[in-house]
């Protein structure tokens, strides 16, 4: 099986972490976010990968080696000289997805979710028809595109209603397709959006269905659904008892869901969760207290921090009796002074931080 991940351009709405990384080579739960999906597809019996990409390729090269050998997958870049929408890639790789006439999954680079591949190609192949789009239930559809059915029939889209002010359903793309070649056809090689205008004519031809993503559902794509993200995330860890969580025995996990690299260092007297990833090569000093927020390698919190909602940088510094709080995002090599507060602050790589940040701004 094949399939092609939308991996996009630049990852605007996570700087300041992507002027350092490419998006998806960002850790998610001490995993590069791209790792997550190409290990999940892999698993369900896919061969040939395909990552459509329109900024700095090179970056990702290496890690993607790795990648091939560790889950046996071929990975080839799909590089536009322009954006081309969320279609227009598809038709780009045409020679890859294709090349034979089995079905290719489709997925935002963004997406963190149980990634159910196994069941909606079985789900796909018993419909038989064009193509199936993952959908997940929201408590709030006004604000998205929402799926709306064939009236008698659980699965057959009939139309999608942006935004709607009444209401009308409340399942949305969760941004995970699986497609038959077929489809290429319908796309020309220009920008085009695959949901403004693939699906609305697959859907007038009657053969496009919708399936039911269990379990929770996230664009981690900005810093705050980032670590909203993580929560979720690390709570399906938990309902599943995996051992990759710090166990809540330990004296400074509170509230459990603390996920903890083997080489980090904790200090005394902390309170640590819930809902924290710690990274690699992370020092966390004395009386510490942490809560909702990702530490990534190399970091370092001195004694007495405090830090919530938070996404702390590689190779950052926050100061004694620090306080970090409201989304706040370090980039690469930041460093936090003592006894400063920051709210909501999104601070570029390499800056030091002397004064208080007393509401949301970026610091360039």
């Amino acid at each position: 099986m094949k399939a092609l991940i939308l991996v996009g351009g630049f990852g605007t709405r996570l700087r300041p972490l992507t002027l350092t990384l490419p998006k998806p080579l960002v850790e998610f739960a001490n995993k590069p976010m791209i790792q997550h999906q190409v290990e999940a597809l892999a698993a369900a019996g896919v061969t040939n990968i395909v990552l459509a990409v329109n900024y700095r390729p090179e970056i990702m090269t290496k890690a993607l080696k790795e990648y091939e050998e560790m889950y046996n997958v071929k990975i080839d870049f799909s590089v536009e000289t322009e954006p081309l929408g969320t279609a227009g890639p598809l038709k780009l790789a045409e020679s890859i997805l294709g090349k034979d006439d089995t079905p290719f999954f489709v997925l935002n680079s963004d997406v963190i979710c149980d990634y159910p591949f196994k069941q909606l190609a079985d789900f796909h192949k018993a419909h038989g028809e064009e193509g199936t789009i993952v959908v997940t239930k929201v408590e709030e559809p006004s604000k998205y595109g929402v799926v709306v059915h064939k009236p008698n029939h659980a699965s057959r889209i009939d139309r999608f209603v942006e935004k709607p002010v009444e209401f009308v359903g409340n399942r949305i793309n969760a941004g995970i397709y699986i497609l038959n070649t077929s489809v290429l056809k319908r796309i020309e090689l220009r920008p085009t959006s695959i949901e403004q205008e693939t699906f609305p004519a697959i859907c007038k031809d009657g053969q496009l269905h919708s399936f039911d993503l269990e379990g929770f559902w996230m664009d981690v794509g900005q810093p705050k659904d980032f670590l909203s993200g993580t929560c979720l995330y690390l709570s399906s860890l938990s309902k599943r008892g995996s051992k990759q969580l710090t166990p809540v025995s330990e004296s400074f996990v509170h509230g459990g869901n603390v996920l903890i690299d083997p080489t980090a260092k904790i200090g005394k007297n902390c309170r640590i969760g819930p809902n924290v990833t710690i990274g690699p090569g992370v020092v966390v000093g004395n009386g510490v207290r942490l809560q909702r927020c990702v530490l990534l390698e190399n970091s370092r919190v001195k004694d007495h921090a405090w830090i919530k909602s938070t996404i702390v940088g590689w190779n950052s510094s926050v100061g004694k009796w620090a306080r970090l709080e409201n989304v706040t995002v370090l980039g690469d090599d930041v460093s936090i002074g003592d006894e400063i507060y920051v709210n909501g602050g999104s601070v570029l790589p390499h800056k030091s931080i002397k004064a208080n940040v007393d509401s949301p701004a970026i610091i360039m």
